[in-house]
């Protein structure tokens, strides 16, 4: 079974469960005549809904790429793991109001062994969805998936402290719904926020786990006629869809033939290993005994000296074209990108007397 039939599966299953649990807490409050039992019965019904949202989700995630949108529709899946985070954070800022009523405001609450027994399976019921749920999430790498697990654990969070206030009541006499309603509900929140910022960053674009980008520069390093990678990136358009590219150096005596031929194998590979549909650039290196490998050596030295360097790549020299241009990486403090360069071109131009020196600032996008 394919990913997208795995995530649906488990949402039907979800959405299974809801409705079962709250066709069994209606049946009891319609038999036990309480209407908040009954109202707790609608609730789990729209707890259905992360689940139907996650459904839609995936499925208008899989529609196939168009002229508009030609790396498909993969990132459809953030959208409704954000609607399902925003639906999170709102119970528990909705939580945490009605628990401060309940502190400045206390009622005392009563419950009857009909009302326990209706708890107890709740929150039986809602932690074995919740942990199913979200472990499917995790596996199948769906932060929607995640997030309706962990709503369905929060549901039971909060059932399992309505249990707890009420043993305190009838063994103390003391209510403990306000307070423990409030506690809870932070929790809820704060989890509600670290949920919303996963498939947000995953759109605005983070960066790639510095294990996999090392992953990467090691696999490829080992090609033979790699002589060093620089410049990966890495564009997540759904978990089905990776879009990347980098650099190869190559000495500079093989030939085009060579070259294509070394770059086809390392996309090929990127794609088997990683789904990655990898572009590969080039470098060429200096070699023998000539003008260009001097500047090369020189110039990459002398710049690899400043502290705020990270790395020196690209070196080019054309002397047809009477120019040099070399590219290097910055430690993260630096943000004056023109005062980087017309430092850096100061400090080479001695080393380069009569040729037109191009500094070229990169940036580290994955790690």
């Amino acid at each position: 079974m394919d990913r997208s039939k795995q995530i649906i599966r488990t949402s039907w299953i979800g959405i299974a469960a809801n409705v079962l649990l709250a066709g069994f807490k209606a049946a009891v409050g319609v038999l036990a005549s309480s209407v908040a039992i009954v109202m707790d019965a609608v609730n789990n019904l729209s707890d259905a809904l992360s689940s139907v949202i996650t459904i839609v989700g995936t499925k208008l995630s899989q529609r196939p790429a168009d002229r508009q949108h030609p790396f498909g529709f993969g990132r459809i899946e953030y959208f409704s793991a954000i609607i399902i985070a925003v639906i999170v954070l709102s119970a528990g800022v909705t939580s945490l109001i009605e628990s401060v009523k309940k502190i400045i405001e206390p009622t005392e609450p009563s419950y009857t062994t009909v009302t326990l027994i209706v708890i107890i399976v709740a929150i039986v019921v809602k932690i074995a969805l919740g942990l199913y749920v979200k472990r499917k999430g995790e596996q199948l790498d769906s932060d929607a998936l995640t997030a309706s697990g962990a709503d369905a654990l929060f549901d039971a969070i909060i059932t399992c402290a309505t249990l707890v206030s009420a043993g305190v009541m009838l063994l103390w006499n003391v209510s403990l719904d306000g307070i423990l309603g409030a506690l809870i509900s932070v929790v809820i929140i704060k989890a509600g926020i670290e949920m919303l910022a996963g498939p947000v960053n995953d759109l605005l674009g983070t960066s790639i786990p510095a294990e996999l980008a090392s992953q990467i520069k090691k696999e490829v390093s080992e090609f033979e006629g790699v002589h060093g990678v620089f410049d990966l990136i890495l564009h997540n358009y759904g978990p089905d869809v990776k879009i990347g590219s980098l650099h190869i150096n190559v000495y500079d005596t093989m030939s085009a033939y060579d070259i294509h031929g070394l770059t086809r194998r390392i996309s090929t590979a990127m794609y088997e290993r990683y789904g990655i549909i990898m572009t590969v650039g080039v470098y060429a290196v200096a070699t023998g005994d000539n003008r260009c490998a001097e500047l090369q050596a020189n110039v990459m030295q002398a710049l690899a000296s400043n502290e705020e360097i990270v790395q020196v790549h690209g070196f080019y020299f054309s002397e047809k074209n009477n120019m040099l241009s070399v590219d290097v990486v910055p430690d993260i403090s630096v943000h004056d990108d023109a005062a980087l360069i017309s430092r850096l071109t100061a400090q080479i131009e001695p080393l380069t007397p009569g040729l037109q020196v191009t500094v070229v600032v990169d940036h580290n996008y994955c790690e």
